[in-house]
């Protein structure tokens, strides 16, 4: 059994293993390389690891899967290697190019378990210290039983049981060498109970929900079917002039004042705000882009039609209102009174509940062409959900 590694001896290394078919999935190839909110599971899982300071790190892939493995990690310094017939193999292969380097500490994590806490990593080292292995566990919190024929049998006590998360943690010689000695099944369940049946001593460590495995269709339906994220934000700013004989619309409530916004359109400068901030969240440009203020059409328009449009576009990308976020900058005229009917046209043009909608004002303490009373600005904040 090697040395618990000291502070000089750091060198971390990780296995990613990302060798199997993933068929339960669904996906049209295998689940660690299909599109997960935005990008690869494979991709998540090793720069997960990048940000808690691993490397190098292998990543074990299938047979004839180079080409797809080398697009999901494009510039990513990993090294992919070619994995066996079954996991234990597949680790055994990462272990062997490792060896050269002869790390401290290796990681072994699954590819199919994308959010990996960096709390979880610091656990599992921590614990190397004392133990020449670690894996991260979770309490069982369901009832349990024995079962025989789709029959009932004697209650299990969850209380001694445990779920295992990856990665699994380890003195690297100590691992190496357990692989090697391993003449157990040809298919070990994890390398933990390779290090078991070696003699090492497997400390456990605080797991996270977050580490859940994508196993079903239905743990990528939540990201859609073009691997979109679930939850997308954007940020929106404009100002108008003031000026005379003009009128004053904010958030589609006309407002009676001595001044109006001026603009090719009715200038509602919280309107135009809250368009870019929900175009911005679909990646769909800007206001400008989609009413261009050099075309006569939009002279005088209502800005509701360009709200109701942005949020049209972000339903073509598969997104819906999840909640929006409208400041106005002004010394006058005051928001406080007509606060709540803003509110609710918004939440009419947008088609959503009132609930979903804020409207806040701040003044910037008589500074600037705000504080001059020359204009208004406005800023905005909008978060779309995955339909």
């Amino acid at each position: 059994m090697s040395s618990a590694p000291t502070q000089a001896d750091t060198r971390r290394s990780a296995i990613v293993v990302a060798a199997g078919a993933g068929l339960r999935a669904g996906q049209p190839v295998p689940k660690q390389f299909a599109p997960w909110r935005g990008k690869p599971v494979v991709r998540h899982s090793v720069e997960r690891l990048m940000a808690a300071g691993v490397a190098p790190i292998v990543v074990v892939i299938p047979e004839g899967a180079q080409d797809v493995a080398s697009a999901a990690l494009d510039g990513l310094p990993v090294r992919l290697i070619t994995g066996g017939a079954s996991r234990q193999d597949s680790v055994r292969a990462g272990l062997e190019a490792l060896a050269p380097d002869a790390p401290a500490i290796v990681h072994i994590h699954d590819a199919a378990r994308p959010i990996l806490p960096l709390a979880v990593v610091e656990r599992l080292e921590k614990a190397l210290v004392e133990q020449p292995g670690a894996i991260p566990v979770l309490p069982v919190v369901d009832s349990l039983c024995n079962a025989s024929d789709n029959l009932m049998g004697a209650p299990a006590r969850r209380e001694a049981l445990r779920r295992v998360q990856t990665p699994q943690s380890f003195r690297f010689a100590d691992i190496l060498a357990a692989h090697r000695a391993w003449d157990g099944p040809t298919n070990a369940g994890d390398d933990a109970q390779v290090a078991q049946a070696y003699g090492l001593g497997i400390a456990l460590v605080d797991g996270d929900e977050a580490l859940h495995k994508l196993t079903y269709a239905s743990d990528f339906a939540v990201s859609g079917a073009k691997g979109l994220p679930p939850v997308r934000v954007g940020t929106g700013y404009d100002v108008h002039r003031l000026e005379d004989g003009e009128e004053l619309w904010l958030c589609g409530v006309r407002i009676e004042h001595h001044q109006g916004l001026s603009g090719h359109s009715d200038a509602d400068v919280a309107i135009h705000a809250l368009v870019d901030a929900i175009l911005g969240a679909c990646a769909r440009g800007d206001i400008g882009q989609h009413f261009p203020p050099s075309d006569p059409q939009w002279k005088g328009a209502a800005s509701d039609r360009f709200l109701a449009h942005a949020v049209k576009l972000a339903g073509e990308v598969g997104y819906v209102i999840g909640h929006v976020d409208v400041t106005i900058i002004c010394e006058a005229p005051k928001i406080g009174p007509h606060r709540e009917a803003m509110r609710a046209r918004l939440a009419a043009i947008m088609g959503v509940d009132v609930g979903l909608v804020s409207v806040k004002a701040t003044t910037t303490e008589k500074l600037g062409f705000t504080g001059r009373g020359e204009g208004i600005a406005a800023q905005a904040a909008a978060t779309l959900l995955l339909a």
